[in-house]
């Protein structure tokens, strides 16, 4: 028994290296959030559309900065302007706007992540004491960005 011992002893040893030198089984992650599906998407980017047209209304500026992609660009009749710029003029409106509604709202998805917005817009409003087009056909093109939908794009033409 004591020749057997010295062996046991390297044995246990041993066996409790390779026991220690196990690695460790991770434990499982949390599951990612889940996508938005288009149906959601679709719901998000009309929502957030109308908001932007609420806030042009009521000169909000913040909801135009919360909604809009740092490298959002503008398209109108004074040229390109970029989201510093918007926000600035949102703040800053001279129009006044007494109503306004959108329709024929149609959403186009390229991929999951870009998404083009066009709808006939009508309006009721002045800026710079000069009647805007009564309708226009808009369209903005959104893309997601840290699991939100942001404005990165919008243009309007009047409409015949």
């Amino acid at each position: 028994m004591t020749k057997r011992l010295p062996l046991v002893i390297v044995l246990i040893l041993f066996l409790t290296t390779l026991a220690y030198a196990q690695e460790a089984t991770p434990s499982p992650s949390p599951a990612p959030k889940p996508a938005m599906t288009r149906a959601q998407s679709q719901r998000a980017i009309i929502a957030t559309e109308k908001k932007l047209w609420e806030a042009w209304k009521n000169k909000d500026a913040k909801t135009f900065k919360a909604n809009l992609s740092a490298d959002t660009v503008q398209i109108g009749e004074s040229g390109v302007g970029t989201k510093t710029q918007i926000v600035e003029a949102m703040g800053n409106s001279d129009c006044e706007v007494k109503s306004y509604s959108l329709s024929d709202i149609k959403v186009t998805f390229f991929n999951n992540s870009t998404a083009l917005i066009t709808y006939k817009g009508t309006q009721d409003a002045t800026c710079n004491g000069q009647a805007v087009p009564a309708a226009v056909w808009s369209s903005s093109l959104y893309v997601m960005r840290g699991g939100k939908w942001l404005a990165a794009t919008h243009q309007e033409t009047p409409a015949k």
